[in-house]
């Protein structure tokens, strides 16, 4: 209630929130409404319509949700866990300085102003004032300091990413923009949490567990995913996409945050890990928590948690459903925060993982689990440790399961998994290995010792001595472009003293990112001889007639060799994944863009393939440049040819920005490009009043 007779003596609040914002480094989400940071003060202009009365004083209350916590201010300095306020000024105006705890509720307040009489009465209130208060990584005494300046700019201020994708030996990145300052994106992300099951279920106590960064992370690996709650986005690992939009279209978290909230927080259709993994770094960042988003490599999902993923194949080399499997890379999310709820020596990168898994004390949610717990092997800590230490830790075992049912083991591999873990770096758009994070050096004493701790027996060993008439085999293969033929060589190396007669069976499958197999591309059969301590080389083709009827949006083949000779007591199998490359967006921004003034983008794209696209559409996006828009390509895009579009937009905020665009058609997709844009400040607008932006 705020009075507005003429005998009020409170006119007015003024919130200050283009100084405090600027100080509160929060003046990119908004600069016209109040955001500020625990554990650091900020001032607010009371205006009166006369002098405070003699004796009278000022009270300030704070109000959180649906007045589910009430906090009164004190007058002075008090223990370092409360609200506090100090005033000063003169007349009809006073300058009010709030301090708030570094473990204070994040939220949306509401401020209360109230004018008390000598006897303790209420003589008028002024409650309309709301601010926001978040995560502090700039304060000592938050749980999420963060004391490097660079990796703060990079883990809470950056709103452009990279994200890491392919395979351990091909490494390929996709621009990703997470927006965490756009327009309605922090109002979104309490809307999130606000649908979360706890706090639909116990409102109070979710708002006051608030103040803990690894209960809200937890909530957040939780509501990214819509498995069993209101949650953002839904998964979905296999076409057709078409009642929503494939997970390769996203460029970014904005319009998905968007669509869910406008959509009446209806889930997102369709996620994969990355996409969930970029959606969880924007919302964390937003909220003040620094966060890095995470791909490991051949990384393992271990349902029976023995550490030993199990594949079973049949006579073909096909493989047979099994619960294990094992993804080429599988990203989640790093967040920054020390845990008092843990024994010493558990701070700093939590793992937390929104891609719905496994379930996890009921929810599908993972995490946060500290990474040193992941490396010293302490898989008793909270949460997840077991599922995360077999993520990049597991053995994979394969068997070929025979007609009359008895399984023979062809192949272990005890090296493959959890290799090149990446992020991007803090000093530019190029890739930072964090392998050393989670594990002790591959055959290291440290090694063994991990595993002991954890409880697992340590993998003896496969027998690699080469012992007279063993043979080796191995996949070589050049790096394709999807819509090209190419040639795949398997060699057979006979180390042993005598000719070696064998049979070898190639097979080429197309499977999606996550192992689900598409269907066969290519399989040939032959008998070689290999001379003693000669290699023989086998050639197999694959047309891209062939491949292109299988290949899944992710444009990888699966190779298999398979060897089977007399004498030998095992058959012998290796795999290789062969990733087909695609072609480059390219996008040209020519002049010296300016905050406000329109600028024109010139984007292009040649058709790699051999045959005609159809429904091609380009999607662009970039924070403080535009909102996500679609352009359709007319018509049909022939062999070679080359298609040009041509976007004109104002850019809404100054500084270094990313201009995002992907390209789709029925034939090619998941093509991107991303190109850098420095917008100038422009002088001559910078101080009209712009909702939302500066």
């Amino acid at each position: 209630m705020t009075h507005s007779n003429s005998c009020s003596l409170i006119i007015d609040v003024d919130v200050r929130s283009r100084e405090n914002n600027s100080v509160h480094r929060t003046k990119e989400i908004n600069p016209q409404h109040l955001i500020v940071r625990r554990g650091q003060s900020f001032s607010v202009t009371l205006q009166l319509s006369t002098s405070l009365p003699p004796k009278h004083h000022l009270e300030l209350v704070l109000h959180l949700g649906e007045d589910e916590v009430v906090i009164k201010l004190q007058k002075e300095r008090g223990a370092g866990d409360k609200w506090w306020f100090h005033q000063q000024g003169a007349q009809d105006e006073i300058l009010l300085t709030l301090h708030s705890p570094a473990d204070a509720i994040i939220g949306q307040y509401r401020l209360a102003v109230l004018v008390m009489s000598p006897d303790g009465r209420i003589l008028e209130k002024m409650d309309k004032t709301r601010f926001h208060l978040l995560f502090n990584p700039w304060c000592k005494d938050d749980v999420v300091y963060l004391p490097d300046e660079s990796q703060l700019q990079e883990y809470v201020m950056n709103e452009d990413g990279t994200i890491y994708m392919g395979s351990w030996d091909y490494i390929r990145s996709i621009p990703w923009n997470y927006g965490q300052f756009d327009d309605d994106v922090m109002d979104i992300c309490f809307e999130v949490l606000d649908n979360s099951k706890e706090a639909l279920r116990n409102s109070k106590m979710d708002t006051e567990r608030r103040s803990d960064p690894v209960y809200v992370g937890r909530m957040i690996t939780a509501m990214v995913n819509s498995n069993g709650d209101r949650g953002v986005l839904t998964g979905r690992w296999t076409e057709p996409y078409s009642d929503g939009v494939a997970p390769y279209r996203w460029t970014g978290s904005v319009p998905i945050l968007r669509q869910w909230s406008k959509a009446g927080v209806r889930a997102v259709k369709y996620g994969q890990c990355w996409v969930f993994a970029g959606v969880a770094c924007t919302m964390l960042r937003c909220l003040g928590i620094p966060t890095r988003l995470i791909t490991n490599y051949s990384s393992a999902h271990d349902v029976d948690g023995n550490l030993s993923l199990d594949f079973l194949l049949d006579e073909n080399l096909r493989s047979i459903d099994s619960r294990d499997s094992s993804w080429n890379f599988h990203c989640w999310v790093e967040s920054w925060m020390k845990r008092d709820d843990l024994p010493k020596g558990n701070d700093g990168w939590q793992v937390l993982d929104p891609t719905p898994q496994e379930l996890s004390d009921g929810e599908f949610c993972c995490g946060p689990c500290p990474v040193t717990a992941i490396k010293e092997g302490n898989l008793a800590v909270k949460y997840d440790a077991p599922f995360v230490f077999a993520e990049v830790n597991a053995d994979i075992t394969y068997w070929m399961v025979q007609k009359n049912g008895q399984r023979k083991k062809v192949k272990v591999d005890q090296s493959s998994v959890g290799r090149n873990i990446s992020t991007k770096s803090v000093f530019g758009d190029h890739r930072e290995d964090v392998t050393l994070h989670y594990k002790y050096p591959e055959g290291s004493r440290k090694e063994r010792e991990v595993f002991e701790k954890a409880g697992q027996p340590f993998p003896k060993p496969t027998n690699e001595s080469t012992e007279p008439g063993q043979l080796q085999l191995s996949i070589k293969h050049a790096q394709p472009v999807f819509g090209t033929d190419f040639d795949v060589v398997v060699e057979v190396k006979n180390e042993g003293g005598r000719d070696a007669v064998a049979q070898l069976t190639m097979l080429a499958t197309a499977v999606t990112y996550n192992s689900l197999h598409r269907g066969e591309c290519e399989r040939q059969t032959t008998t070689v001889t290999v001379p003693a301590h000669t290699v023989h080389k086998e050639m197999l083709r694959l047309q891209y007639d062939e491949y292109a009827r299988c290949a899944s949006e992710h444009h990888l083949i699966r190779m298999k060799a398979f060897l089977e000779a007399p004498g030998e007591n095992e058959p012998i199998m290796t795999m290789a994944d062969i990733p087909l490359s695609t072609p480059e967006l390219h996008i040209q921004i020519p002049g010296r863009p300016v905050a406000w003034e329109p600028v024109t983008a010139f984007i292009s794209f040649t058709n790699p393939l051999p045959v005609p696209l159809r429904g091609g559409v380009f999607t662009v996006e970039g924070s403080g440049l535009l909102s996500a828009a679609q352009i359709h390509v007319k018509g049909v895009i022939s062999p070679g040819q080359k298609v040009s579009e041509k976007l004109s937009f104002s850019p809404m905020r100054s500084g270094v920005r990313k201009l995002l665009v992907d390209f789709d058609s029925d034939r090619l997709k998941d093509v991107k490009g991303v190109a850098t844009v420095i917008v100038r400040k422009n002088y001559r607008n910078s101080f009209s009043v712009l909702p939302g932006f500066y």
